[in-house]
């Protein structure tokens, strides 16, 4: 990046509830709005929770609620865009709040480039991923099975953004280690017959968030033209008490 370049601050915020988060989220979004906060990268993992898109139906979730009781996941609706998804520990959740007006007002190619980073970051561990036409997300295609067949692609990274007077929300989910036995509790994205994987399983081996992470960070940045550079959570702090007498809630855009 050369001199002038944009920067966002990138924030690891570790384990946190998906209720917490989308709080989080609201507030930030509120001062990024009122010009009190960069543009921000939060990172970060969820507790095991199944999650609902604007666009999402509910036929897609094949569990009832006492089986989640049981197997501890928690359900939400959510504001982004997309249809239903699964979150929990092994997968890096990244929630970019962007000024997208100061980069690009298109949310489209927004989106594209939150799936080229994935596409990017999987490169670095040798993984080929690559997009569906008309299906959100970064796929990669698994081993052939016993038959010789190529079976169908599968899904690594999901993608579901809210976009409010051109300040992004929400974002995309990358498998690294998931328990993908989770992913049974529901229709993928509501694409019947498709599957997600993690890097993990495709590599054979143990992969952690933290090997992954700085890759997605990197490219996230060059695909949007930002200088990625870090945060502490006091920063993230201020930056959401300077903005409180703006807080605001104002439904936007989505896209899945």
């Amino acid at each position: 990046m050369g001199a002038g370049s944009k920067i966002c601050r990138v924030v690891d915020w570790g384990s946190i509830g998906y209720a917490e988060a989308l709080a989080l989220q609201q507030r930030l979004v509120a001062a990024r709005k009122a010009g009190a906060a960069p543009d921000v990268l939060l990172l970060c993992e969820h507790p095991h929770v199944l999650t609902l898109g604007r666009s999402g139906k509910l036929e897609h979730l094949r569990a009832s609620d006492e089986l989640l009781r049981k197997m501890g996941v928690e359900f939400h609706p959510s504001d982004r865009g997309g249809d239903i998804t699964y979150h929990g520990p092994g997968q890096i959740v990244g929630y970019p709040i962007l000024q997208l007006a100061e980069i690009r007002r298109d949310v489209v190619w927004y989106v594209r480039q939150l799936e080229e980073a994935m596409i990017q970051a999987s490169v670095a561990f040798g993984i080929t991923a690559f997009r569906v036409p008309r299906r959100t997300g970064v796929w990669v295609h698994p081993v052939a099975g016993e038959s010789g067949l190529t079976p169908p692609e599968e899904k690594l990274g999901a993608i579901g953004v809210h976009i409010s007077r051109w300040v992004t929300s929400h974002g995309f989910a990358y498998n690294v280690s998931s328990d993908l036995r989770y992913f049974d509790l529901i229709v993928p994205c509501g694409i019947a017959g498709r599957r997600a994987t993690s890097l993990a399983r495709l590599l054979g081996r143990p992969v952690s968030t933290s090997d992954v992470a700085p890759h997605l960070i990197e490219a996230l940045g060059r695909v949007l033209g930002l200088e990625m550079a870090p945060a502490g959570r006091e920063e993230l702090d201020e930056w959401l008490v300077a903005a409180e007498p703006a807080a605001e809630n104002v439904a936007g855009v989505t896209a899945t």
